[in-house]
């Protein structure tokens, strides 16, 4: 198994939600790989959990990567959130991501949930994504 490329991915994810100009359009600039301090913006995206899973074979190690993006909005209803979520699928799935390390296989949208959070002020709509990819290394 190799977890190698994992940094890379997460780097070139974050550098193509970053450089979408629809998702810019909805969202600006308030894509983050982890949250700041302070207040929050009313509508952001975050990067989020992963799963990996081994998929080396006889030609070299490589893995599956299942991660979370996730849409918050704090506006009423889930209309903006699904806007921004449909921004970031279209940026990603079978994206042509450069990686420092490996080299991307396959990218694509596994599943995703739409929820309220806490009291119900908050809306949240995670993504779920699925990268293959081969350590090259």
């Amino acid at each position: 198994m190799s977890y190698g490329v994992a940094a890379a991915l997460q780097r070139a994810v974050f550098a193509q939600l970053s450089a979408d100009t629809a998702l810019a359009a909805l969202v600006g600039t308030d894509i983050y790989d982890a949250l700041p301090t302070g207040a929050l913006p009313p509508l952001y995206v975050v990067l989020g959990a992963e799963d990996v899973r081994d998929a080396s074979d006889k030609t070299g190690g490589g893995a599956w990567h299942q991660f979370t993006v996730s849409v918050v909005t704090q506006s009423a209803g889930f209309a903006t959130a699904k806007a921004a979520a449909s921004a970031v699928s279209d940026a990603l799935v079978d994206a042509p991501l450069m990686l420092n390390r490996g080299r991307l296989v396959s990218l694509n949208f596994y599943k995703a949930k739409a929820a309220r959070v806490g009291t119900g002020a908050v809306r949240q709509i995670n993504l779920i994504f699925r990268a293959r990819v081969a350590d090259d290394t």
